[in-house]
C-alpha cells in the first residue's frame, strides 16, 4: 500500500521498511515528545532530552536494517532512510542545536537553593522554547502517522486507540 506523506511524495514500503517503521513508530509515539504537556506541566528539559534520545535509536534502526531501508528501484518515492534522515536533519537538529545550549546556559546558572522546575519558569525563553518544541512534537505526530498508514496498521494513539477505562469498578478479573 502507498500512502501519501506531507513530505511531498509516496511511501510504498516494502517489508523491510515495514518492520523498521515499526520500531519507530513506536519510539515515536511512546515518548513525551509527541504528547502534548498541559501547561504549567513538564519539564523544558526532559522533553529536550526525549527528542535528542530518538538521534540515537533513529541511527540504530537505520544501521541495523542497512541500505534495505533506501531502495534504488523506486524512483521519485520515499524511502524509510529518506523519511527517518529527514527528521533527524530537518525536524530534531533545528531544534535541539538551538535550545539544547541555550537551556543549559540557563540551567548551569541555578541557585543551589532554587528546584529545577523553579528555575526553568523563570527562563526568559521558555514560552519560546515550547513554542519549538510543539512545532517539533506536531511534526513528529505527523510523520508517525505516515508510517502508521504507510504499515497499514491501527494507530496506537488518539481517539481510535483509546480503551474504556472502568470508573469505580474493579475492572477485569
Amino acid at each position: 500500500m502507498s500512502c501519501r506523506s506531507e513530505c511531498g511524495g509516496v511511501w510504498t514500503p516494502t517489508s523491510t521498511e515495514c518492520e523498521a517503521a515499526w520500531e519507530l513508530y513506536v519510539e515515536l509515539v511512546t515518548r513525551i515528545a509527541t504528547v502534548e504537556q498541559k501547561p504549567g506541566f513538564g519539564i523544558v528539559r526532559e522533553e529536550l532530552n526525549s527528542t535528542y534520545s530518538l538521534f540515537a535509536r533513529t541511527r540504530d534502526i537505520l544501521c541495523r536494517y542497512g541500505p534495505r531501508l533506501a531502495p534504488v528501484d523506486r524512483p521519485g518515492q520515499l524511502t524509510f532512510a529518506g523519511l527517518a534522515v529527514g527528521m533527524l536533519n530537518d525536524i530534531l537538529r533545528p531544534l535541539l542545536t538551538r535550545w539544547h545550549p541555550e537551556l543549559g546556559d540557563w540551567e548551569a546558572r541555578r541557585p543551589a537553593d532554587v528546584g529545577v522546575g523553579a528555575h526553568e519558569r523563570e527562563w526568559e525563553h521558555l514560552d519560546e522554547a515550547r513554542e519549538a518544541i510543539a512545532g517539533v512534537r506536531r511534526a513528529l505526530v505527523e510523520l508517525a502517522t505516515v508510517l502508521q498508514e504507510g504499515m497499514r496498521v491501527q494507530p496506537l494513539t488518539g481517539p481510535s486507540a483509546a480503551i474504556a477505562v472502568p470508573t469505580g469498578g474493579r475492572g477485569p478479573n
